[in-house]
């Protein structure tokens, strides 16, 4: 138990990356949470993380991590390619999970996971943080109240350039590589939480000589007429912005869409008015910080929900639908994993 009597969550970190670094140090200011095991591929890895940290207990393979009875739920901070296994191995095991996005590598591999998650009456949850932002929330509640009337049309986009080698994770088929999966995922996840999942999907993507997207276009159509016009690229720096269009004004997330600072409202006949994050946010946390997705697994283990209300199991597979149909469309295939 904390200090203020709540139930303690204790934490695995599956990975050790640059991600699983960023999540830890988030879950190191929750007074009711607890990182207590880490495991990677190697000993020594995992050794140097808990080192880092503070964790008592390393373990060079993903299956011993699991296998401890003293974690409650482990984050899987793997490439995503590896989505699949290490959730699988964890949840095999009788352990809740939360994932990083995307999900997996496709709609069937995220399939697979929920279906175990359910069969083994687990809880699982995709680490979308973008869907647990107050700030986030909070426009969607405004937009729900009609601020902006009816949602007609949502257009983001999420890039960056770089000199990446051809044996970089973001060109390599074998681990997911290109934009779309990595960066595309944002704008698409925004789109869909704000209009559902779309009733039409048109693509185009530029291909590297590896065959996996560097910049790519995305159209999506919903059959009451609103639209998206998603982009997302390894080549060329577009930020992350992001604006919804509804049929009485529109709000401009100007950076970060999917963890912002400020959004703008533009009303018509009105002055334009700014909402920051510190308007709604009153607990201490700080923008940047991964707390508030972590904050909502634990909320969801304590109440013995089995899927988070903000970052539900069937959007997750909706999504991976929706990259799924894009990726037909611009012939990205990571052999021996599609």
């Amino acid at each position: 138990m904390s200090d203020d009597g709540v139930r303690t969550i204790r934490w695995g970190i599956l990975a050790t990356g640059g991600i699983a670094a960023t999540f830890t140090e988030a879950l190191l200011t929750l007074p009711d949470a607890e990182v207590v095991a880490v495991g990677s591929r190697t000993l020594e890895g995992a050794k140097a993380f808990a080192e880092r940290y503070g964790i008592a207990r390393a373990y060079g393979s993903w299956a011993e991590l699991a296998a401890d009875d003293g974690v409650d739920v482990v984050y899987v901070a793997t490439p995503h390619s590896a989505h699949r296994e290490a959730t699988g191995i964890c949840l095999e095991a009788g352990r809740a999970v939360l994932c990083e996005k995307a999900f997996t590598i496709n709609a069937r591999e995220a399939h697979e996971l929920v279906d175990l998650a359910r069969d083994r009456g687990l809880f699982l949850m995709e680490a979308m943080w973008m869907y647990c932002n107050p700030l986030i929330r909070h426009m969607l509640a405004l937009i729900a109240e009609g601020l902006i009337g009816e949602v007609r049309d949502v257009s983001a986009a999420f890039g960056f350039s770089g000199d990446f080698p051809a044996t970089h994770r973001l060109r390599d088929p074998d681990q997911g590589g290109g934009a779309l999966l990595d960066l595309g995922v944002y704008p698409v996840s925004f789109a869909q939480l704000l209009l559902g999942e779309p009733d039409e999907v048109q693509a185009w993507s530029h291909l590297t000589p590896e065959r996996v997207d560097d910049n790519t276009g995305i159209v999506l159509g919903w059959n009451d007429g609103a639209v998206a016009t998603l982009t997302c690229s390894i080549t060329a720096d577009t930020g992350a912005r992001a604006v919804v269009t509804g049929s009485a004004g529109r709000i401009e997330l100007p950076e970060g869409f999917f963890n912002p600072e400020r959004f703008i409202v533009h009303r018509q006949g009105e002055e334009p008015r700014t909402v920051l994050f510190s308007d709604v946010v009153a607990d201490g946390l700080t923008r940047g910080t991964m707390a508030y997705e972590a904050a909502e697994v634990m909320r969801c283990l304590r109440a013995d929900e089995l899927e988070s209300p903000l970052v539900p199991l069937a959007g997750s597979l909706s999504i991976m639908r929706t990259l799924d149909t894009i990726r037909e469309h611009t012939g990205v295939t990571y052999p021996g994993i599609d």
